[in-house]
């Protein structure tokens, strides 16, 4: 195996952690966590499913360390292709990032919460504070699901100049972006957005591109050096 399939490799392993600690941390946990518009059960199922709130927060910072390295792998592997737009890449993941990190700061806020209240008695301040919190998170993801999408396209656009990956996989990747941003727009220009059937499909395509580039590195690898063209097997 050579230096490009080991890297290759690597970066498989931690888009695989990524999207592990991803899909635990954002659809998992909030899926039984979260009551959309009933702060007061919220509160009561993170206090009663306290150890799965921890474990969602530490995925979470799992995840984001293992992206920002993903980040970097990939550049490593496809700056041959064009340095300029790998360069653009990493600096999105660069950026979202501590834009995540700042929203998790929430969630260990509504841990603090539960750990001086009992939620059999809560005031009205404190379920202020509450909302307040869950908003912010919220708000800060939504922010932050901007440069999840935007550092697709350069990842995409790089998987398809490289040969690396199948070619429609960095189609999806690109489409996946478009789809990022309109969600975000959406979310905020449309009230009622999400209870659309159209925003469960949004992200799809991003889902799609991202689990298959992670699959295809881990198992397949490179099979030639970045940039260097397929030679023909016989000679015209």
């Amino acid at each position: 195996m050579n230096a490009e399939s080991r890297l290759a490799r690597l970066a498989g392993l931690l888009y695989l952690i990524v999207v592990v600690t991803g899909m635990f941390s954002l659809g998992y946990v909030p899926s039984r966590l979260v009551v959309h518009g009933d702060t007061q059960a919220t509160l009561e199922r993170m206090a009663a499913f306290e150890p799965l709130l921890r474990y969602g927060i530490a995925s979470f910072l799992v995840e984001q360390v293992a992206f920002l390295l993903l980040a970097f792998a990939l550049y490593r592997l496809l700056r041959a292709v064009d340095p300029t737009v790998a360069a653009v890449m990493v600096a999105l993941v660069v950026i979202s990032v501590p834009l995540a990190l700042v929203s998790l700061v929430e969630r260990l806020n509504l841990l603090s919460l539960l750990e001086r209240s009992d939620v059999s008695h809560v005031s009205d301040q404190l379920m202020a504070l509450v909302r307040a919190s869950l908003d912010a998170y919220s708000h800060g993801l939504l922010i932050t699901s901007v440069f999840w999408g935007l550092w697709l396209f350069p990842f995409g656009f790089l998987v398809m100049r490289s040969g690396l990956l199948p070619r429609f996989i960095g189609v999806f990747l690109m489409i996946g972006c478009v789809g990022y941003v309109v969600d975000v727009l959406c979310s905020i220009l449309m009230p009622g957005y999400g209870d659309m059937g159209m925003s469960d499909y949004m992200t799809l395509p991003a889902a799609i591109g991202e689990i298959g580039s992670c699959l295809w590195l881990l198992f397949v690898g490179v099979r030639r050096p970045i940039g260097l063209p397929v030679q023909p097997s016989h000679p015209l």
